[in-house]
């Protein structure tokens, strides 16, 4: 128990990777071309445009951390050893953030309830932003790219230990193509209910910054520390597990986004029906509300499958 809440202790090595993680996303995102997106009307007739520059930030941080370690300035490993101290080092960011996130400019007049909690908990604002930065937009991909991060720290932290697996390739396979797959198609991010309607508070900054990126991993974690090889039928198995998943999740992504988009845009060919004005009822909508859940809980049981069934 005393040994678990010392790896919980945050450092201030851990408070560094974080902060220097944050400068370099602000610093990337602020510069780096990417295609400039507009995103919906807002209430006071004002409209917000996002750089959709994620994937060249990937690509670029990926590429000077490979450098950094190449040299021997970094350690493959710092993430995967520090990974209870990073945990409560971004729980504590996110609960000062949720604090802090009313104070941030926005466009639009808070939205005080007069209850504390519940403010600091679904936010108050709903664009705000920091530094000219739109923290919500900010946010979820520092999730994304954490994620990326910490499952490149467990893979170098399994070949260091001489414990790579079948089990560990399949899993960091598949989740290099998710997030690969988020950052191409980030666009679509801008349609989401998240960045339309959702106000910035410690649920948002929370569900982007810790729950993303170390609950995401959890199966990385455990195949760090077993060992575990699929049977070929199995794997065949799963990376079909993986491919249905994951055709169902973008192809009904896609549709919406699109839709939302253009509501006469073909869908499968033919022109969408639409319920009530606004309502999707064509393609993957027309056969279940939510089928982009449904694929998305088929990919995320893919990578559990790669831990085995025993």
């Amino acid at each position: 128990m005393f040994s678990l809440l010392y790896d919980l202790a945050p450092s201030w090595t851990s408070a560094a990777i974080l902060s220097t993680f944050f400068i370099y996303l602000a610093i990337a995102g602020s510069i780096l071309p990417g295609k400039v997106v507009p995103g919906v009307i807002l209430s006071d007739g004002t409209r917000l445009h996002y750089r959709c520059n994620g994937l060249l930030s990937l690509l670029l941080l990926v590429g000077l951390l490979g450098v950094g370690v190449w040299m021997n300035y970094l350690s493959p490993t710092a993430i995967s050893e520090r990974g209870l101290e990073l945990l409560s080092a971004t729980f504590i960011f996110s609960f000062l953030t949720g604090c802090k996130s009313r104070n941030q400019g926005s466009s639009l007049k808070p939205h005080f309830t007069g209850n504390f909690i519940y403010d600091w908990w679904f936010g108050i604002q709903l664009n705000p932003q920091f530094l000219g930065i739109d923290m919500k937009y900010f946010f979820v991909r520092a999730g994304m790219l954490g994620w990326l991060l910490i499952n490149l720290s467990i893979l170098a932290k399994s070949i260091q230990d001489a414990n790579l697996s079948q089990s560990m390739i399949l899993y960091q396979l598949f989740c290099v193509l998710y997030i690969l797959d988020y950052f191409f198609y980030e666009e679509y991010m801008t349609s989401t209910w998240d960045i339309i309607a959702e106000r910035l508070g410690f649920m948002l900054v929370f569900g982007d910054l810790v729950w993303i990126p170390f609950t995401f991993s959890i199966q990385g974690w455990w195949l760090l520390r077993n060992k575990e090889d699929l049977p070929t039928a199995a794997i065949i198995a799963n990376c079909f597990v993986f491919l249905v998943g994951y055709l169902v999740f973008r192809g009904a992504n896609k549709q919406k986004h699109v839709f939302k988009k253009n509501s006469k845009a073909l869908i499968w060919g033919e022109p969408p029906k639409i319920v009530g004005g606004k309502l999707l009822a064509s393609g993957y909508w027309g056969i279940a509300r939510h089928c982009n859940y449904l694929g998305d809980l088929l990919l995320a049981l893919s990578f559990s499958l790669a831990c085995g069934i025993r």
